[in-house]
């Protein structure tokens, strides 16, 4: 069975700049898959082409059975993107800003009402349907934004550092959102900078200086280095790295 995000050497040039050099990964339907990496790796510039929303200057890239950059209509309506400052209006309510998204999605009738409240349930937000988004916590506002990413019931879901800026508890909730969502089967794409985060993702990719270094569970990345956890990991990895460049 294909994978449901499959790139070849992925490139992303800004003038002399590489912010995405020659990047190939393979996601399969229904994981976690975490992007992590320090500020300036190419996360976000991954997310963005892989959205169809920038293109590639080399490479491919095929998310759902659609290239990005010949499909990226038939890309966007088959996933789900929640940038990193997502496009809340906060003079509206809970309710009202999910009615804009689900008229812009052209979702309606019966199951427009079963799907709110279905999401309204699984967020624990049924309480704050009626309060201003400019009104609610941090937490509140990501799970208001996921809840709108979803209304159109997509296939992958690509979250760009969704907790970050979270509380503890909020993040703990979002996650076990996150777990209810894999098993109704949809594929999440995440860039994360908590390395615990990183954790529970079922494969890690871990991006330097615009490379794809290393790519494998997290158990795996700490068992081959001898670390306790994900950050030992990480550090030793691009040591390595960057000892072997200076060769």
């Amino acid at each position: 069975m294909p994978a449901i995000i499959d790139t070849r050497d992925l490139t992303r040039r800004f003038g002399a700049l590489a912010a995405v050099d020659h990047l190939t990964l393979a996601v399969e339907e229904g994981e976690i898959f975490g992007l992590v990496g320090p500020d300036g790796a190419g996360k976000t510039t991954t997310l963005r082409m892989l959205c169809g929303l920038l293109d590639p200057t080399e490479g491919s890239a095929r998310v759902a059975g659609h290239d990005v950059a010949r499909e990226p209509q038939a890309v966007k309506d088959q996933i789900g993107y929640m940038a990193q400052r997502f496009g809340l209006y906060g003079d509206l309510t809970v309710q009202e800003n999910m009615d804009f998204y689900a008229d812009l999605f052209g979702i309606t009738g019966t199951f427009r009402g079963e799907l709110t409240e279905q999401l309204l349930r699984m967020t624990r937000m049924e309480p704050f349907g009626d309060r201003q988004a400019s009104r609610l916590s941090g937490g509140m506002k990501q799970k208001l934004a996921l809840m709108c990413t979803l209304l159109h019931r997509p296939r992958i879901l690509f979250l760009d550092e969704p907790t970050n800026g979270v509380d503890p508890v909020s993040r703990r909730d979002f996650w076990a959102i996150l777990y209810q969502l894999l098993k109704e089967g949809i594929t999440v794409f995440m860039t994360t900078s908590y390395l615990d985060e990183a954790e529970r993702c079922n494969r890690v990719g871990l991006m330097h200086k615009g490379k794809l270094i290393r790519c494998a569970p997290p158990e795996t990345m700490k068992a081959d280095t001898g670390s306790l956890n994900l950050e030992g990991a990480f550090l030793k990895t691009i040591f390595t790295v960057e000892q072997e460049a200076r060769l």
